[in-house]
């Protein structure tokens, strides 16, 4: 029997990632549906616990589309008819076109930065989205409302929510995912050639090289679409790593000791100085940021939050009782909250701040 009270949620495409957003959200108390063509893969998922019930649920107030790319934007249009009043978003890892196919303020893009060298829902894990960073890509018709309840939902699966406009979305992820992707999977293929040769090849790839190569064992059937979908940022993002190449064997070629050693010392700088982990609270402060009570202001503050580098690591809308006016409310670092604050009251915003402790 259903609590009455239990939040409720479809994942549509039970595989490895719509598997983990199940086993998460049951784990906190929600009661979810599952959807897959293929009725034994959801059979299995009620078994493990991935999803309660199979089928679409009506009253599902968010489904999360976890298809491969290509089918994406079929599978949101659905899911916007299957349950009427429920948010939906995707999971998938290309976001300009769907969200232009779509077209529908109650769909907000989403991209989990998460994943498993284990295949399918067999490698589906409920931590999942632990400290991982999940985009999401509102637009101007997003209602605030809307933006900020799945931030919460996401939030709560112990996801980093990192807002960002689509088109920015795919060309950041072409350099940071899909471009690594190819390139471990050409020098696999290098790699693979070379060991017909010298059999020795293979048995030396220890250390640096399997941690390079690493993602090039991952399922292969869903990056033919990955590609077409984001064809010209991935093009843009080679483009630049072929002149970068070239750069490089002109350094090593000449003999360019100092040019060499500059390119792998700016390098390593850059690769220490990835961030890692949230600030202790005493290192946090409140941005309140009184707002017209209308779709795309809180889209608008969240893009500009993203533009600035500035992390949000918590949000609410308080509405006014007068009905066209809300305050949101958010909780940065202290550090960079002036710059928040700086670039809001450049786009015509008052906010104030305060420490949160």
């Amino acid at each position: 029997m259903i609590d009455g009270t239990s939040r409720r949620a479809t994942v549509v495409g039970v595989g490895l990632i719509g598997g983990s957003i199940g086993l998460a959200l049951r784990a906190r108390g929600w009661h979810v549906h599952g959807v897959d063509p293929d009725g034994s893969r959801l059979d299995r998922a009620v078994e493990m616990g991935a999803i309660d019930a199979a089928g679409w649920d009506a009253k599902a107030e968010v489904t999360f589309v976890a298809t491969p790319v290509g089918r994406i934007a079929e599978a949101v249009s659905e899911a916007l008819v299957a349950a009427p009043s429920g948010l939906v978003t995707d999971v998938g890892s290309v976001k300009a076109p769907v969200v232009a196919a779509v077209g529908n303020d109650r769909f907000i893009g989403g991209h989990p930065m998460a994943g498993s060298e284990q295949e399918g829902l067999d490698g589906a894990e409920a931590d999942m989205f632990m400290d991982a960073i999940w985009v999401l890509t509102p637009t101007e018709a997003t209602d605030g409302n809307a933006l900020a309840q799945l931030r919460s939902t996401v939030a709560s699966l112990g996801a980093e929510i990192l807002t960002l406009a689509p088109d920015r979305h795919d060309s950041l992820v072409a350099l940071v995912s899909h471009v690594p992707h190819l390139m471990a999977a050409t020098l696999m293929g290098i790699a693979s050639a070379r060991s017909e040769e010298h059999s020795a090849v293979l048995r030396l790839a220890a250390g640096g090289f399997r941690d390079m190569t690493r993602v090039a064992a991952g399922h292969p059937g869903i990056w033919p679409d990955i590609c077409r979908e984001n064809a010209t940022a991935i093009d843009d993002v080679l483009d630049d790593l072929i002149r970068a190449l070239d750069d490089v064997r002109s350094e090593v070629s000449s003999g360019d000791h100092d040019g060499l050693l500059h390119r792998l010392e700016t390098a390593r700088m850059a690769r220490v100085s990835l961030p890692t982990g949230a600030p202790r609270p005493s290192e946090l402060s409140e941005v309140r940021v009184p707002v017209l009570d209308q779709p795309g202001e809180l889209a608008a503050i969240t893009l500009l939050a993203t533009d600035l580098d500035v992390n949000i690591y918590d949000m609410e809308i308080a509405h006014s009782a007068e009905g066209d006016r809300g305050v949101v409310l958010l909780i940065v670092e202290s550090d960079l909250a002036e710059r928040l604050k700086g670039g809001l009251m450049a786009k015509g915003y008052r906010p104030t701040t305060a420490p949160l402790s």
